[in-house]
């Protein structure tokens, strides 16, 4: 009776191993990234020029250029660093523009910079800030931190700026430096602007929309 029920045992493992060999393990593993995250292009040590409607606009230095169209909303995006040069019709440098962090959302022509901005434009003006925003539906440039515009002759440094794309005509509230009005709206006054006009445009400028970042990216 032993025997009988020792062999049986062994009979019993015995199938069950031949069936742990023959029988087929399937093998999951969770995605490397969220479809939503993946980039459709990603090109590292780019020097290349951009064009808008046939002529050449902008030269883009960058360490790594990703472009990811299924974010929302789609962006470029350079989180090494960003170079770019802008030109006019007869390819003349008019401005050089530099920051440590860059985003650009392509449907809405909006660009986002951030971390050490630098512009300096032909005429010798250059300005500083944490954060730049360039809307092109507008042609404007704004930032809602502190920034410092120098110009040839006079330093203006405030908590809110806005300029045309050419950085000709400026505004710059909460100012501290030494300005003329002519600076701020292209003016011919040499006063200074009232604190009641600073305030009316710090009341306008509340409701201006600010681009989502979407987290971190």
């Amino acid at each position: 009776m032993k025997l009988s029920l020792h062999h049986s045992l062994l009979t019993f493992l015995f199938v069950c191993f031949i069936a742990s060999c023959t029988e087929p393990v399937e093998h999951t593993a969770p995605a490397v990234r969220a479809r939503d995250s993946v980039a459709v292009m990603t090109s590292w040590g780019v020097n290349t020029l951009i064009s808008d409607s046939g002529v050449i606009k902008y030269r883009i230095v960058t360490e790594k250029w990703e472009v990811n169209e299924n974010k929302r909303p789609p962006r470029w995006i350079f989180e090494k660093g960003l170079f770019l040069e802008q030109f006019d019709e007869k390819f003349h440098v008019q401005a050089y523009i530099q920051c440590d962090t860059a985003y650009y959302y392509s449907q809405k022509k909006l660009w986002e910079l951030r971390s050490r901005v630098r512009v300096r434009t032909k005429d010798g003006l250059r300005f500083t800030s944490q954060e730049l925003f360039w809307d092109q539906n507008t042609h404007e440039l704004y930032s809602n931190v502190f920034s410092r515009l120098i110009t040839p002759d006079r330093t203006l440094q405030g908590s809110y700026f806005r300029s045309d794309e050419k950085m000709t005509r400026y505004m710059v509230t909460n100012t501290k430096g030494s300005f003329s009005q002519s600076d701020l709206e292209g003016g011919n006054s040499d006063s200074g602007t009232s604190a009641a006009e600073q305030d009316s445009i710090q009341k306008s400028q509340r409701s201006q929309a600010v681009p989502e970042r979407g987290g971190k990216q």
